[in-house]
């Protein structure tokens, strides 16, 4: 049996951290939500931490706790949408995990994430923001093991295809 730690990356609202939980108890292993590490080891929410510290500090915060939670084996690491941001991190996943990037189109995610005072880097337009943050990112996972566009997808199937990937 493979016991090496699956990591889910991609754009907000892609489904990362309802995948992940299926995935965590599918396979038995440890669930890691990268945000609620942060938000809880930091006593605030990343709106806050953003707000005091800007977008950099953040990500300085991010990579910290992202290095110490892919030590070990057996987890499901499910991280924030800017986490292959950071100098460094896309590779430190692919040495202690199998990558997982999940995609959605653009109008998906607008729909998914529209309404929703927890996301700091959609203040003001969120469309317009999606839109920008997209095309800024549009490189940024491709350097995972495997892709899945989850805009079709229920999260029961995108669970199953991770799964057939990641023990293939």
């Amino acid at each position: 049996m493979d016991d090496r730690n699956i990591i889910l990356v991609g754009m907000m609202a892609t489904g990362k951290s309802t995948v992940g939980a299926i995935l965590a108890e599918e396979l038995d292993y440890e669930l890691v939500d990268l945000d609620a590490v942060i938000t809880g080891r930091e006593g605030r929410s990343i709106a806050d931490i953003f707000a005091e510290g800007g977008e950099q500090a953040f990500r300085s915060i991010e990579s910290a706790v992202l290095q110490e939670m892919l030590q070990g084996e057996r987890k499901v690491i499910s991280t924030g949408g800017g986490a292959v941001l950071a100098p460094g991190n896309a590779e430190v996943m692919l040495e202690h995990g199998f990558v997982v990037a999940l995609t959605a189109s653009e109008d998906t995610i607008i729909e998914r994430v529209s309404g929703d005072e927890n996301r700091p880097l959609l203040a003001g337009n969120a469309a317009n923001r999606v839109r920008s943050i997209m095309e800024q990112r549009r490189e940024a996972y491709r350097f995972a093991h495997c892709t899945v566009d989850t805009t079709e997808l229920n999260v029961a199937e995108v669970s199953q295809y991770i799964l057939l990937r990641y023990r293939a």
